[in-house]
């Protein structure tokens, strides 16, 4: 029997969004004991280095949230990017895919692509800076720290709530599902940069609690079966202006986050690749110009 297949049907027919709801219920609750003795055997199953953490005793989180978002001791992510050219890693996490985006088609793995349009919510406006571009998607596992900071400095023009599955994104459904980041829910952010715009997915997925952002908190759940956006001023006291490394948003449940950049804007650091372990603050790339 090829368990592979089993596992990806057996997605298909679970009710992801029952499930991640539910889950997300118990993942809020104060439940004493037993949120202790499950944040307990989380660390013991995902070996999670709790020296990392601000807090390093599981009795300080009084919900599975609050420990998921735990805060890491700052000197252990050093903004190692902190040059003007470089960008740094947004998260803890492993590199999925990266490089070209080809005429508006973004590569998810072999025999599978997506439309960017697709992907940023359906307005090809908001896609066009990119059609042409660079792309990086980034895969957190549940070990990994949980909280987006931003690759370089930008002012927020415009955030789009996507409604959508929320399959799995582990590398076997990434590999077997096609148009997988394109059809599950996720919540896009557009910034402004001094290069151009450059765009911050967020990509929801299977027991994904939540996804919430630095200027609006939770944006999912709930949000609906429709498209929702928000545009934000370029400049005043109204304008939501962050710089590189400042966070950005959160993840209550791993998934993935995928960056677009315009073309001749980034050159990927050339140690990256499918697979490759990245650590938020760390180089990404350079300025291609």
């Amino acid at each position: 029997m090829n368990w592979d297949k089993v596992k990806i049907q057996a997605q298909h027919i679970t009710p992801k969004h029952a499930l991640s709801r539910l889950v997300g219920s118990f993942a809020a609750a104060r439940a004493g004991w037993f949120t202790q003795l499950f944040i307990r055997w989380f660390i013991k199953q995902y070996k999670i280095d709790m020296s990392e953490a601000v807090h390093e005793d599981p009795r300080a989180y009084k919900t599975f949230n609050e420990f998921f978002t735990r805060y890491l001791k700052p000197e252990l992510r050093p903004l190692l990017a902190d040059q003007p050219e470089l960008f740094a890693h947004p998260v803890d996490g492993a590199v999925s895919q990266l490089g070209d985006i080809e005429d508006g088609r973004v590569f998810q793995a072999k025999g599978h692509d997506y439309s960017l349009v697709e992907l940023l919510g359906g307005d090809p406006r908001d896609a066009h800076p990119f059609k042409n571009g660079d792309f990086a998607t980034i895969y957190l596992a549940p070990k990994d720290y949980h909280r987006i900071h931003m690759p370089c400095d930008g002012v927020l023009r415009k955030m789009i709530y996507v409604p959508g599955d929320l399959y799995s994104v582990n590398p076997l459904t990434v590999a077997n599902v096609p148009n997988l980041f394109a059809r599950n829910e996720r919540v896009v952010a557009i910034f402004d940069g001094e290069f151009g715009k450059f765009a911050m997915v967020l990509v929801g997925a299977t027991i994904v609690a939540s996804i919430g952002t630095v200027w609006s908190d939770t944006v999912t759940p709930p949000r609906g079966a429709k498209v929702h956006s928000w545009d934000y001023p370029a400049s005043g006291d109204n304008a939501i202006t962050l710089k590189k490394g400042d966070e950005m948003g959160h993840f209550k449940l791993g998934s993935t986050i995928i960056m677009a950049f315009p073309e001749d804007v980034i050159d990927f650091a050339e140690d990256l690749e499918p697979g490759t372990v990245t650590r938020m603050g760390a180089v990404l790339g350079k300025r291609d110009r």
